[in-house]
């Protein structure tokens, strides 16, 4: 497989098989990852890879803040406002949603909120001092480990409804002291009998963003 291989067969899986992912391969995708540039060679990202029962009861913590009406209140928090052009992408998403899936993507709140069903949420940390540079970092590592799964022939998502709720993950998990909880991917084997993942989400062309000069 090549890189643009890989590149075009990623997307965002949204229902998962219960099938747990073998060890093995989650060592092998994560030690590719770890190829990763950074600034400096700082390699700032500290991973915790939850699944089986540690994840079983961080899905259960996140159910219960949810049903409590809990706002979410993840660490790196969301954007207060947004681009026109980036909105303008964003209110397509679920026409297209939609169009490509039919009724299934009504499952598209209760998935995020049972975190897409996967049998493994990988989460991404860094010391809670760092800044915007190693932000960028952390989303590089973040699609070396997407590509490196697609390899492994499994799906990932990564969403920051999975790192809604710092405090469940702190008590439910070994998150390292002085860390800050950047992001989630979740990761397994895709659910192809789930119309959801029919959802391909479309790209700008590049000459309505690119500037090629000479």
């Amino acid at each position: 497989m090549t890189v643009k291989e890989a590149l075009l067969a990623r997307r965002s899986m949204r229902a998962f098989k219960s099938q747990p992912v073998e060890r093995d391969k989650l060592r092998a995708i994560l030690e590719a990852a770890l190829r990763t540039p950074s600034w400096a060679n700082s390699q700032p990202w500290q991973i915790v890879v939850a699944e089986g029962q540690a994840l079983e009861r961080v899905r259960a913590g996140y159910a219960k803040c949810y049903a409590d009406g809990v706002p979410a209140s993840p660490e790196v928090p969301r954007p207060d406002k947004w681009p026109e052009a980036c909105k303008e992408r964003q209110r397509g998403l679920r026409p297209k949603m939609v169009q490509d899936c039919g009724d299934a993507a009504d499952q598209f709140g209760a998935l995020n909120q049972r975190m897409f069903d996967a049998p493994c949420v990988i989460f991404l940390c860094m010391d809670e001092m760092l800044g915007h540079w190693s932000l960028y970092d952390i989303g590089a590592f973040s699609q070396s480990v997407m590509l490196a799964a697609v390899e492994q022939g499994l799906g990932t998502i990564p969403a920051i409804t999975l790192v809604s709720y710092p405090e469940v993950l702190r008590r439910e998990l070994p998150i390292p002291a002085g860390a800050k909880i950047v992001i989630g991917i979740a990761i397994g084997y895709v659910d192809e009998g789930n119309a959801i993942n029919n959802f391909r989400s479309e790209r700008t062309p590049l000459d309505e963003i690119a500037v090629f000069c000479s």
